[in-house]
Parts: C-alpha cells; sequence; structure tokens
C-alpha cells in the first residue's frame, strides 16, 4: 500500500511527538514525575516500566529506601539483586519522601491501569507506616528501628508530616489517592492520625512556659528535642515547623488544643523572623564553583533559620565538627552550599493564617441570637443558627419551660458537647445516624489529671435532666488507647434513639445514683467495660458489639436499686477475630446485669460472668439471663452464681418497672410519648 506524503508527514509528526513527550518524561527527576498530573500518561509503558522499577525496589516489608531515581532503566542484573533484596529491611524509610512518594505513584498507576498489582504494593506501603508508628503517635526515620539518631520522632523534611497527609487524605476520602482501604483499615488510619496529631501538640516546644514551635527530631521517649547529624543540634526548626502548622491548620473543626498549638507558632514565626537580608549564589573566582552567600536588602521577604536556640531564638549555623557558629560564612563551602540553613516556609503559614483565624477564633464569642429560642438549628455550612453544637448549648435557656430543640444538619462536627445541668429538657436531634457526628479524642492520658481522669474524656457529657438525643453518632476516635469516653451520662430520665456509640475502652458512662436511662435501637461497641456506671438503664432493641475478647458492662449498682442494668431484644455480636467476651463483671459489689430476649453471638464465654477477682461479689451481684438465643446462650456452663430468671421473675422487667421514678411526681412516666 502507497501512503501519501501527507499521510507520512503527519504521521512522522505524531510519532516524533510522542517520542519527544516520552523523552521528556523520563529525563524528569523521579520526584517531578510523581507530581506529574497528565493521567493519560500513567497507561502508557513508559509509565508501566517505571512502574516495575518501583515495584521492585519495594521490600516485602511494605516501604522503600531513599533516594532512588526509580525512572531510570535496570539492567538485568541489577533487577536479580533487587529480587535478592526483597527480605531485606535494611534502609526501609519515610525519609526524605521516600514510601510516601512511591504510593502516590502506585496509586496513579491504579487509576489508570486498575491493575490489583499497584493496589496490592500500595496497601502493603500503608501497612508498613502504621506499623512503624510508636505507641505515643510518633514515627523514626527508618522502620524497622537503626540503631542512633534515626530512632527520634522526625520532623526532619516533613517526614512525619507528609505521613499524616497521606493518612489524612485517606481517612477522609479526598480523592487525592484511587485506592481506598477496607473499613477496618480505616479505623486503624483514623487512629494513627489522632495519634500523631496528639504527638506533634505534645511536642511542641515550652520556652520560659510559652508554646513556640518544633525541632526537626524529638527524643522517643522523653519527647524534648533531639540531636540527629553533627551539624543538627537540639533546636528549634523554622522549616520544619512551618509544614507541622500548615498540616494542623488543615484539619477541619480543630480542637482547642490545635487552635493554642497554631495561635502559638504563628506568634513565634513572627517574633523570629528575619529581616533585610537574603541568599545570593556568587562565582567563586579561583574555584569557579558557586557559593552561596548572605546580603543586606531592604526590601527581601523574610527568612526564618533553620535552626535557632532553644532558650532565647537566636540562629546558629554548624558544621560537620558540631560547633556552633553564629553566622554562615563560619561555615566550610561543603555545608555552607549542601544544606538550606534559611527558609522562606513560614510565609506560607502566615498567609494562611488570616482565614484560618477568621474561621476558628474563639477568643470573640459570637453573639448569635437563633430565631427561634426553642427550636435552633446547628449547620457547619452557615446556614443555621450556629456552626457548632456547644455555641447552641450556650445560647439555650436555662430551666426553661418547655423542650429546647437542637437540629443539627448533617457532618463531622469536631468538638467536646457539655450539656449542663442547668440545660435540662434539651433534645439534640441529628439529620441522619450516619451522617451526624460528634467526635472527639481525648483519652486518659492525654488529659492526664490523675486518677480520675476517665471522666473528663467524653465526647459528648451530658448533665441536665430529661436530655433526649436522636439520630446522632457520638465518637471517641483516640483508639484503643486506655479508658476513652464517647457518651458520659450524669443525669436523670435520659433517652437516646437510634444512635451510634463508637469507642473502645469505657465507651458510655451511665452515671448517677437513682438515675433512669433508656437506649432504645442503638448501635454501641467497644472493648473493656464498654458499658460501666450506677444508674439504672434499659437498652431496648440495641446491638452491642464487642471489638477485642474482654467485658461488655461494669455495672456499679447502688445497693438496694431494684434494677441495673436490662437489655431487652439485644443483639450481641462481635468483631471476627473476637471470641472471649465476658457479659459482665461487678465494678461495685451490687453490680446488677440482666439480658432478657437477647441473641448471643459465639464470642461470649459459655461462663458467661466474671467477679473481677471479687469473691464477694458472687454473693451479692444480680447477674442473670433470660430466654435468650445464640451460640452464646449457655445456661448450663454459666458461672453457678449468676441466675436464669423464672418466667415469673422475668415479666417483673417491664419498661415501666425499670424506668419510672422514684418520686411519684408529673415526671414519673417520663419514658412514655417520647
Amino acid at each position: 500500500m502507497k501512503l501519501s506524503k501527507h499521510f507520512i508527514v503527519i504521521l512522522t509528526i505524531f510519532i516524533t511527538s510522542n517520542m519527544l513527550l516520552e523523552a521528556q518524561v523520563h529525563d524528569m527527576s523521579w520526584r517531578r514525575i510523581i507530581q506529574n498530573d497528565e493521567a493519560d500518561w500513567f497507561a502508557s509503558q513508559e509509565a508501566k516500566n517505571i512502574a516495575e522499577n518501583v515495584l521492585l525496589y519495594q521490600r516485602n516489608i511494605g516501604g522503600w529506601p531513599k533516594n532512588i531515581q526509580m525512572q531510570k532503566p535496570l539492567s538485568k542484573q541489577e533487577k536479580l539483586q533487587l529480587e535478592k533484596l526483597k527480605s531485606s529491611t535494611e534502609d526501609v524509610t519515610t525519609d526524605n519522601n521516600a514510601t510516601t512518594q512511591e504510593m502516590l505513584f502506585l496509586s496513579k498507576m491504579y487509576k489508570a491501569t486498575a491493575d490489583e498489582t499497584y493496589k496490592t504494593a500500595f496497601l502493603s506501603g500503608l501497612d508498613y507506616i502504621l506499623k512503624a508508628q510508636y505507641p505515643n503517635g510518633g514515627w523514626p526515620q527508618y522502620y524497622p528501628l537503626r540503631k542512633g539518631y534515626y530512632t527520634h520522632i522526625t520532623y526532619n523534611d516533613n517526614s512525619m508530616v507528609n505521613i499524616l497527609n497521606l493518612l489524612k487524605n485517606l481517612k477522609e476520602n479526598t480523592g487525592k489517592y484511587a485506592i481506598t482501604p477496607s473499613n477496618e483499615t480505616l479505623k486503624k488510619i483514623e487512629t494513627a492520625f489522632n495519634k500523631g496529631i496528639d504527638c506533634i501538640l505534645k511536642t511542641q516546644y515550652k520556652q520560659n512556659g510559652v508554646l513556640t514551635a518544633w525541632c526537626a527530631q524529638h527524643d522517643a521517649a522523653t519527647l524534648e528535642p533531639a540531636k540527629a547529624r553533627a551539624y543538627e543540634l537540639p533546636s528549634l526548626s523554622g522549616s520544619e515547623s512551618a509544614g507541622i502548622v500548615l498540616l494542623l491548620m488543615d484539619i477541619d473543626n480543630p480542637s482547642e488544643a490545635i487552635k493554642t498549638a497554631v495561635n502559638s507558632a504563628v506568634t513565634w514565626f513572627e517574633k523570629v523572623k528575619i529581616l533585610g537580608i537574603k541568599q545570593e549564589w556568587v562565582l567563586d573566582a579561583q574555584s569557579k564553583s558557586r557559593n552561596k552567600i548572605i546580603v543586606e536588602d531592604a526590601n527581601a521577604e523574610p527568612l526564618w533559620a533553620r535552626f535557632m536556640e532553644l532558650d532565647d531564638n537566636t540562629p546558629f549555623f554548624c558544621d560537620r565538627d558540631g560547633v556552633k557558629k553564629a553566622t554562615i560564612d563560619e561555615i566550610g563551602p561543603e555545608r555552607r552550599n549542601g544544606y538550606s540553613w534559611y527558609t522562606e516556609n513560614p510565609s506560607k503559614v502566615l498567609k494562611k493564617y488570616p482565614k484560618w483565624k477568621a474561621k476558628y477564633d474563639t477568643s470573640v464569642k459570637k453573639s448569635n441570637t437563633p430565631k427561634n429560642e426553642y427550636n435552633m438549628v446547628v449547620a457547619k455550612d452557615g446556614s443555621g443558627d450556629f456552626t457548632t453544637i456547644q455555641e447552641a448549648m450556650y445560647a439555650a435557656k436555662s430551666f426553661p419551660y418547655q423542650r429546647v430543640i437542637i437540629n443539627i444538619k448533617n457532618g463531622v462536627y469536631n468538638e467536646k458537647v457539655h450539656v449542663y445541668s442547668w440545660n435540662t429538657y434539651v433534645s439534640l436531634i441529628g439529620e441522619s445516624k450516619e451522617n451526624t457526628i460528634i467526635t472527639f479524642d481525648d483519652y486518659f492520658g492525654k488529659i492526664n489529671l490523675g486518677r480520675n481522669s476517665t471522666f473528663h474524656t467524653s465526647t459528648v457529657l451530658v448533665e441536665g435532666d430529661d436530655f433526649i438525643a436522636k439520630n446522632l453518632t457520638i465518637k471517641n476516635t483516640s483508639g484503643p488507647v486506655g479508658q476513652a469516653v464517647a457518651l458520659s451520662v450524669n443525669a436523670n430520665r435520659c433517652y437516646f434513639e437510634n444512635c451510634t456509640l463508637l469507642g473502645f475502652q469505657d465507651t458510655l458512662y451511665t452515671a448517677g445514683e437513682g438515675f433512669k436511662h433508656y437506649f432504645k435501637d442503638c448501635y454501641i461497641e467497644g472493648t473493656v467495660d464498654f458499658i460501666f456506671g450506677e444508674a439504672t438503664v434499659l437498652f431496648d432493641s440495641c446491638t452491642i458489639h464487642s471489638k477485642s475478647n474482654s467485658y461488655i458492662t461494669a455495672a456499679s449498682t447502688p445497693k438496694g436499686e431494684k434494677f441495673g442494668y436490662v437489655f431487652k431484644n439485644c443483639n450481641l455480636t462481635a468483631d471476627a477475630n473476637v471470641s472471649e467476651v465476658y457479659l459482665g463483671r461487678p465494678w461495685r459489689l451490687y453490680a446488677k446485669t440482666v439480658f432478657i430476649n437477647c441473641n448471643m453471638g459465639n464470642h461470649i464465654r459459655p461462663e458467661g460472668w466474671n467477679n473481677w477477682s471479687k469473691k464477694e461479689a458472687e454473693r451479692l451481684t444480680l447477674y442473670a439471663e433470660y430466654n435468650c438465643t445464640g451460640e452464646g446462650f449457655q445456661p448450663e456452663k454459666r458461672v453457678n452464681w449468676s441466675h436464669q430468671l423464672k418466667k415469673s421473675e422475668a415479666k417483673k422487667y417491664t419498661k415501666e418497672n425499670i424506668l419510672k421514678s422514684n418520686t411519684n411526681n408529673s415526671n414519673s412516666k417520663w419514658y412514655q410519648n417520647l
């Protein structure tokens, strides 16, 4: 077939253009290739060839070594060598963008090709990152740990910030990554992110009692600023601190602790910025090499030193001998020219700060007056009377003569909500249980107020009588870190319907001697003693989900109370790996807990109940069951000090008997018409 000259010209241009395009991409640095947003290119053969290298460099543990130009072609011998290194854990790191950047590349490959190989490798990298986290929330420079400064919590070169930004994008499903982890992994991601932010807050350096900024690395045990290489001494870092603050400013509905951290850091940035100088490169006539110098310039943009003294913020410089110098001119050419001694990054923080402050500054309380003080609306987008639930609580009438209804639009409300004792007859009504979420991450160790810190951790604390909540999710997202309450109810005659309560240890605290609470059609999950307290509570048609081998209840029913915890028509479920759960153990000696007409999964231990090493409790508690079903209901194997109720005894467990008030007043039948 004979081709026309016109067609040959077009074909030649097309082939040449594509060759040039591939050459241009191929000639890019590895970092620029990752940042490439040309979706079609990631489906090209060139991209697949580079992806093959990325997969080869990944170790079996899930991470990658650093400073590898992945796009460079590999010889057969080099590929064989990389295969041999697969099982090695040496040099696997998140330093210098390693691992996080390869994961971003694999995500783009998966989006373009739908090749499951890239997804599997990405998730392996994610698993590596989650495993590498310290219990205190920090990440080391290398994992598995290497001796020396590599074990420090590493903010240097934004290592930990890169990790947290990755986790944040995944948990919020922002679309940056084309791969969605499983629900179980997403829970781990949320826990890891929250722990990481908590670590950041704890490592912010106090200078003479005032919060300032961060060091490039902090000791993994003491959390104090730490030394890395000889010229990287304990100090306050202008560069790394900027990345940390930008991350904190990107958190939606920040806690008061985060706001304080940001405000303090911005104050510090303003205080230590350097004006009137700039960096320049000049050619040395003798060596023909470029040298970095500092020159005066009244119009120069602000600069910040990479290292500043911990006690007074004085900039310093250091060569490989580890001796501090006052100026960069005193540093030898190798370190002077090969290291970033100044940074402009805090300018990004200062540019973003005014808008952030206007959105989240709570130093001046809003004077919003709701249109209807008995029927208020909370909406994150500003379309209601308030944007936070607590603002609505502040505006609610004290001891009102009619019910105050606070309607909450869908959204994630990251805040602690306190319904005060004077906020009686309050209803929190969510738009939907699935999407109206109140969340916070306080836990015992974070609060650190002594032996009773548990009771300060609740996401929602109810102290106003006759409270109602419907169609809400209440979460404590601190993870498996000890006592961390999601909902604390320390009021009388409180009702919860179609609510989800999520946490780990101590999810739900039901307080108040003589108080009555009613939970209907709710989902409650947790680990150790995740339903605990002294109130009389009816759980009606609820799902009670165990996340670990532990105890569902820890009642502390006062002596003389007729009823304690009563579960009727409930479904007891558990995570797949959970197989040894007790129905309850006595927090106090007179604990009462009864299960009636409940379906029990096979995770319930045959003996059913535990005495919490309190022999006397076997005589004084009332632990009983009636007419239950499921593999976990094994009455013949229960401890001999528990009870199987007779039909005549079970008839006493009516809603009215359990919940009626101890006093004959107008509220005695409060549980009706809710």
